[in-house]
């Protein structure tokens, strides 16, 4: 096995300041030590490129950016590939753990003098067009995914917003408007808060989280803040078999945030989860029978509510909701009937958006499972002609 070192295949530089006020209207990538992170109408380094976060909570965290972009002064970026294929090292950063590469104290920090003699295999320029390209194959379907899931979600949300905010329901016109607290609404129809619509609002279980696999999932604020929730890695609770009923949620529950910077933050369950319990720092809330969860889960996932739970919290520096103040949002209830028919339209399309969520697990756990074992060299590749 023929190896090398970091320095060998690429040169490091440390990213340029750029502040909010520097900042121009444009198109340009500033790409920061989490990932893009705004917006700029300049560039300073040509795509592609590849960054690792410099210090922080994104130490050695790796991107790699296709088009030119500002690489920010919490990065360092590769600045020659040395006539290496740029999507290959942005794979192969990715497998390696920097941790033990800190040359901060406290606080970390990632030298490029500590990067460059880090040992590693060698490949051929063909070998590594060929794994970066295995490997892209599959970012590119959880992409594709994701594309999709977006669209879906979009179209279950236009329809709620034609619906229940503009009130452009089937048969609209034969209905008259009344006034209410929130304006004139069509008749029939109640203002009412989210808690009013609510069979249950409950708090979670207090219990640790374990990696061992008894007992049911224990789903914490963690792990609904992502935009999918990652069963893989949602972890156990051990708990008492006659207290778990209390604690389980069912498909169409939705769970919410009621502490720290993600307060607000909530997540309707769909159908495919496994038994699982949720933790003391969620709420969850049950939609009554005749009342459709999936327009409750549409109102309590968008900007809107995160918007009215961050006013009702006046600005506090560490929030905290109670299960009140996370239900007391007013809204306009349409009839069961309507709710129902909402329900029967947007149930199939919620569901694809589910199914390809598990797609994308799938595909990402493939992944990150061959990673190492092609940087490795444990599995062999052919390389075909036109890349040899």
């Amino acid at each position: 096995m023929e190896m090398t070192t970091l320095g060998e295949l690429f040169s490091l530089q440390r990213g340029y300041d750029l502040t909010e006020t520097q900042r121009r209207p444009g198109a340009v990538p500033i790409v920061g030590s989490a990932g893009v992170h705004g917006y700029h109408d300049t560039a300073k380094v040509k795509g592609p490129g590849v960054t690792l976060g410099r210090s922080g909570a994104s130490f050695g965290k790796t991107t790699f950016i296709r088009e030119d972009y500002w690489p920010h002064n919490t990065t360092i970026f590769v600045t020659d590939f040395k006539g290496n294929e740029p999507l290959f090292i942005g794979y192969l950063l990715e497998s390696l753990d920097f941790s033990s590469l800190n040359s901060g104290s406290a606080q970390q920090s990632l030298n490029r003098n500590f990067v460059y003699p880090v040992p590693v295999r060698k490949f051929t320029l063909p070998v590594q067009r060929r794994i970066a390209g295995i490997l892209s194959a599959y970012d590119e379907l959880m992409e594709n995914s994701q594309r999709r899931i977006r669209i879906l979600e979009a179209m279950a949300r236009a329809l709620y917003r034609e619906w229940f905010v503009h009130f452009l329901f089937p048969g609209h016109e034969k209905l008259p408007r009344v006034a209410s607290p929130l304006g004139d609404i069509p008749k029939g129809w109640e203002v009412k808060t989210i808690a009013d619509l609510c069979e249950s609002v409950s708090y979670g279980y207090t219990a640790s989280a374990s990696r061992e696999e008894v007992g049911p999932k224990f789903l914490r604020i963690t792990d609904i803040v992502p935009d999918l929730i990652d069963w893989a890695g949602v972890p156990f609770c051990e708990i008492p078999e006659d207290k778990a009923p209390k604690y389980f949620v069912q498909p169409g529950d939705i769970v919410v945030a009621r502490t720290g910077a993600t307060t607000g933050y909530a997540k309707r369950l769909n159908k495919l989860h496994p038994a699982t319990v949720f933790a003391s720092y969620l709420v969850r809330a049950r939609a009554k029978a005749g009342v459709s969860n999936r327009m409750l889960g549409i109102l309590m996932e968008s900007a809107d509510y995160k918007q009215f739970i961050t006013t009702n919290l006046g600005g506090a520096a560490q929030p905290q909701a109670n299960a009140v103040v996370l239900t007391s949002m007013r809204l306009v209830a349409p009839p069961a009937s309507l709710a129902e028919k909402f329900d029967r339209l947007t149930e199939p399309i919620l569901d694809e958006a589910e199914l390809l969520a598990v797609k994308i697990q799938n595909l990402r756990r493939t992944r990150d499972l061959l990673l190492p074992r092609l940087l490795s060299g444990l599995v062999a590749l052919s390389v075909p002609a036109d890349l040899s």
